[in-house]
């Protein structure tokens, strides 16, 4: 292998790359590492072209990629991976603190000196006849004072390859970093990929991320949610920031007006589909510009508002679902230079995955690597299969999304999946009323992700599983961060999958939601009218452009319907949820939940409706 290091290292025996850094921290970090892995080799990337270059012919030859028709997929490869790892694995991801209460009732916990010493006897000598990867990243843009300096170690080629889509990775990392000891220290390592040696472990006060068993990019891309959410949660609410699973993008009008929006959906609630909009035709001249499909970091500008950056590089989104339908904008950011992970191949040297444009092939290659043909029971792709695709093949991205400064936010969305209860779209009376929705936010299942639909699980600010710290101090930080903002976005809830009687779907969703967004934003520079209803705001007939839309007027009514006797049950649920949550709770929102719950047994629609 070309990128075979050029000395050895005393401590190890390892021959060890050259490194752009005189960094003594990280030096003796590294060692130790190594010390204990015991890898026959210590390769320090570079993050450059050349690197990429060697590395991918590397795992080529290895069949850790297999390459793609180059005239279809330029710089395209496929990646499967063993089909007992396909997922992040919540039940053996860990919040190791000192006490069980700083982890709170919704992580798993395990004691500091507990998860290093069984994790360090799975390490141990677990990178003898491979090589050690130093993969330094920078979380954000390089030169913004909301960025972070992670450095991981790795044993798996196929994670340095996404994470240098995922980050920006190399010498521009050790060059921010400097002589610092600030710096996420994350190990990683594959094992065997025994499910029973499996652990990510997350140390808050070391800033130290431990990963054993799994090459699965949820669990190994260290950069992603374990730094970027749970770790940075835990930064945040000590350094006084939000670190929230939210997307941003940028609204521009005809005029040339942007806005800008972050919004925390769960799961298949629509999330980078929003995050890439195409308006419709009777939107023409609106864009949809994306800043981030997934993760944002908010801070209080000197301004007193709250900037926003997506601390990413690229996008590791779910393939299943998307198609030019649904998503013309991802289609297009995957045609080239993409890591494709557990999707179907085609004869001809193409991906496929369910729900992308055509007609079904008669024959694939399915995602463990069998033939497969039309009909068979089993899914040809799986259901969590990605693609790892560089921002910058984004045909919206917006010209902002690199800013040092961030982009300013005027909206703050929450969104699940309802069948009934939540409207199209509510807004919040003020900041702790919105804190309150997001807190309480419920999404219903699919079949697809368990087997049973309809059944609600409150996931609050689509944070449940990435919260790094206990919920109800979380729930505290965002309503301390109010003190701090000085002009605070608008808060928002809304619901694409609100259905009839006869179940259909009453809105059409996709690229129609520009609407609701455009009324959203429009409340947010309180330049439209709403009507008040006991628990937000919504919009009146009319508030809403509907022109060229095949949505009656009494549709678009049941859409946006508050029905007492639903909401009565749903802040019944809400307040059993706060319960469960334990007495870090603030009182406030147990407060808010009373205000909201006698307000709603005024409202005249109650005896109506029985």
């Amino acid at each position: 292998m070309t990128t075979t290091p050029t000395n050895t290292d005393a401590t190890t025996n390892a021959s060890a790359s050259l490194p752009a850094t005189t960094n003594t921290t990280l030096f003796e970090w590294v060692g130790e590492m190594a010390k204990l892995t015991q890898p026959d080799h210590i390769v320090w990337c570079d993050g450059s072209d050349a690197e990429r270059r060697r590395l991918t012919e590397h795992a080529v030859a290895t069949g850790v990629l297999k390459p793609l028709d180059p005239k279809k997929r330029p710089g395209c490869y496929l990646s499967r991976s063993s089909p007992n790892d396909v997922a992040r694995v919540e039940h053996l991801t860990f919040i190791c603190t000192p006490t069980k209460e700083e982890a709170g009732p919704t992580n798993n916990w395990m004691a500091p000196a507990d998860a290093y010493a069984k994790l360090g006897k799975l390490f141990d000598g677990s990178m003898k006849g491979r090589t050690m990867y130093v993969v330094p990243y920078v979380m954000g843009p390089v030169d913004s004072p909301f960025s972070k300096v992670g450095v991981e170690l790795t044993d798996s080629v196929y994670v340095v390859l996404n994470m240098r889509i995922m980050t920006r990775m190399g010498r521009a990392a050790l060059e921010r970093l400097g002589d610092s000891n600030d710096f996420n220290r994350g190990v990683h390592s594959t094992l065997d990929l025994d499910p029973e040696k499996r652990f990510i472990c997350h140390f808050p006060e070391d800033n130290t991320i431990w990963s054993v068993g799994s090459g699965y990019g949820g669990n190994v891309l260290l950069g992603k949610k374990c730094l970027a959410l749970r770790i940075g949660s835990y930064l945040g609410k000590k350094e006084g920031w939000l670190a929230e699973h939210m997307l941003i993008l940028g609204v521009e009008s005809p005029e040339g007006q942007f806005s800008y929006v972050a919004a925390a959906f769960p799961s298949a609630c629509g999330k980078t589909n929003f995050a890439m909009m195409i308006p419709p035709r009777r939107f023409k001249g609106w864009k949809i510009w994306t800043v981030g499909d997934d993760i944002a970091w908010m801070r209080v500008g000197d301004d007193g508002r709250l900037w926003a950056v997506n601390p990413e590089n690229g996008y590791f989104g779910v393939a299943p679902g998307t198609s030019l339908k649904s998503n013309a904008n991802a289609m297009q950011t995957t045609a080239k230079d993409t890591l494709f992970t557990n999707v179907a191949a085609t004869a001809d040297g193409d991906v496929w995955w369910d729900g992308i444009d055509g007609e079904v092939p008669d024959e694939l290659t399915d995602w463990q690597g069998r033939p497969w043909k039309k009909g068979a029971a089993d899914k040809a792709s799986h259901p969590n299969s990605r693609f790892t695709a560089p921002v910058t093949n984004n045909p919206m991205l917006s010209r902002e999304w690199d800013n040092p400064a961030g982009v300013p936010i005027s909206a703050i969305i929450f969104g699940g999946r309802r069948a009934d209860t939540v409207p199209l779209v509510l807004q919040s009376f003020n900041w702790l009323h919105g804190v309150y929705l997001g807190a309480t936010l419920g999404s219903e299942t699919t079949a697809a992700a368990t087997g049973k639909v309809g059944i609600l699980r409150r996931d609050p600010m689509a944070m449940l599983p990435f919260c790094g710290y206990d919920m109800g101090t979380y729930f505290g930080h965002w309503l301390a961060m109010r003190h701090r903002i000085q002009n605070p976005p608008k808060i928002f809830l809304v619901n694409w999958f609100r259905k009839d009687e006869e179940g259909k779907f009453v809105w059409p969703g996709f690229g129609e939601n520009v609407r609701v967004l455009k009324w959203i934003v429009d409340r947010a520079r309180v330049r439209i009218g709403g009507r008040e209803t006991p628990v937000g705001w919504v919009p009146r007939e009319g508030d809403v452009d509907l022109s060229g839309l095949d949505i009656s007027a009494e549709r678009f009514e049941i859409a946006t319907k508050v029905s007492a006797k639903e909401w009565m049950k749903e802040l019944e649920s809400q307040g059993e949820w706060l319960a469960s949550l334990g007495p870090t709770v603030p009182a406030a929102l147990h407060k808010q939940r009373e205000l909201l719950v006698a307000a709603m047994a005024t409202h005249p629609d109650l005896a109506e409706e029985g």
